[in-house]
């Protein structure tokens, strides 16, 4: 059986590029970058070497990069450790679990945790978010940048408007999970007018197990990750530098080649969303419109009623299509997404969604073939 793998925003092969410098870092580093000694120094030669390549792939400045475990751990950190202790704390109601919760533990020690609707679209509601920051001293809002189910994508722009304009003094920090947008949309954080970012490189065919947060040199941080003081003592613990490396090149790739890849998926996507509604006429899109701007050109969210994805998704895994049926991180649970539940759709409907996201390496047969399995299993 040939296998199609469709559940790229899980996480995306190792890149051939990649896995070449993780291996060369492994057979050529064997120091602490810690360490003073002559393997020491080399190690934390190769460390700045892709912390500054990583910098400038974003367009920011390398000693405001630091390095963590993974998308995850940058959201907490974003959140534990650069909100200030005074003011309430925003989150979107479509956030990644890794945001969501971090804001319910705040919330049980003592913080005023307010969340922001979102439209049908999964788009952040800007009146909702102006009237949250109306509602009392703001410290931080958190959004996801893109969202990784319905690939909904935020409005930069109004958000740094509204921060701007709805409270005296300087405005709360701002954080976003930008897991799900590198390499598939343009992301410059600095740019977008963020104080804090997340990414991750497996998400772009790195390894796993690296994950950056970009927090802007003026924004004051309190680590959460305490010991050694590396990372400039934002983040103790040894870093793994063979991933690490191979995490730059990755990344600095899927930087270069976005624009492609943004025009080959969509179109892909595209194809794949004609297909299911001819097979399957009942199916729904969920999310914006697949030419909607800034949306992730990769990724369709779609509703089959009378499906549920609990059942569906091993079903046409025995057929050899994979997806899933939300996001990777809760995709277990017996629960219906929260982000289509925030999205206004019941718990029936919630559960009949699929998510497929696409690929570097997705063909026009792989999809076809999808389409094929989807209208057999479904139709």
């Amino acid at each position: 059986m040939t296998r199609v793998h469709l559940d790229h925003n899980a996480t995306t092969p190792l890149r051939p590029e990649a896995r070449a410098e993780l291996l060369r870092a492994i057979d050529a580093l064997g120091g602490n970058p810690s360490s003073v000694h002559a393997s020491g120094r080399a190690a934390r030669a190769e460390l700045d070497d892709a912390r500054e390549r990583i910098a400038a792939a974003l367009e920011v400045d390398s000693d405001e990069l630091i390095f963590t475990s993974g998308g995850t751990e940058a959201n907490n950190a974003a959140l534990f450790g650069a909100a200030p202790a005074e003011g309430a704390v925003l989150i979107s109601a479509a956030e990644h679990s890794s945001v969501r919760e971090a804001a319910l533990a705040l919330g049980a020690s003592g913080r005023e945790v307010r969340l922001v609707s979102v439209d049908p679209e999964g788009l952040l509601d800007l009146g909702a978010l102006e009237a949250a920051l109306r509602a009392g001293p703001v410290s931080m809002l958190s959004c996801v940048g893109a969202n990784n189910e319905v690939g909904a994508a935020a409005p930069f722009p109004e958000i740094r408007a509204a921060l701007d304009a709805c409270q005296e003094g300087a405005p709360p920090a701002w954080h976003a999970d930008c897991v799900q947008m590198l390499g598939k949309v343009p992301v410059k954080p600095a740019a977008l007018g963020l104080d804090l970012a997340s990414f991750s490189a497996h998400k772009v065919g790195g390894p796993l197990g690296v994950g950056l947060l970009w927090c802007a040199k003026e924004r004051p941080f309190s680590p959460r990750m305490v010991g050694g003081g590396q990372e400039s003592g934002l983040r103790s613990g040894t870093e793994n530098l063979p991933a690490i490396a191979a995490a730059a090149v990755a990344i600095e790739l899927a930087v270069q080649e976005q624009a492609d890849y943004a025009a080959r998926t969509q179109a892909l996507t595209g194809e794949l969303w004609r297909g299911i509604q001819e097979l399957i006429p009942a199916a729904q899109l969920v999310g914006p419109s697949l030419e909607a701007a800034g949306r992730l050109p990769n990724t369709l969210c779609v509703l089959l009623p009378g499906q549920d994805g609990r059942v569906l998704v091993p079903r046409l895994d025995l057929a050899g299509l994979e997806v899933s049926a939300g996001s990777a991180c809760s995709s277990g649970s017996i629960e219906p997404s929260p982000v289509l539940l925030a999205l206004g759709h019941d718990e029936s409907a919630a559960r009949a969604a699929l998510r497929l996201s696409l690929g570097r390496d997705t063909t026009a047969e792989e999809v076809r073939s999808a389409i094929r399995t989807l209208g057999t299993t479904c139709g």
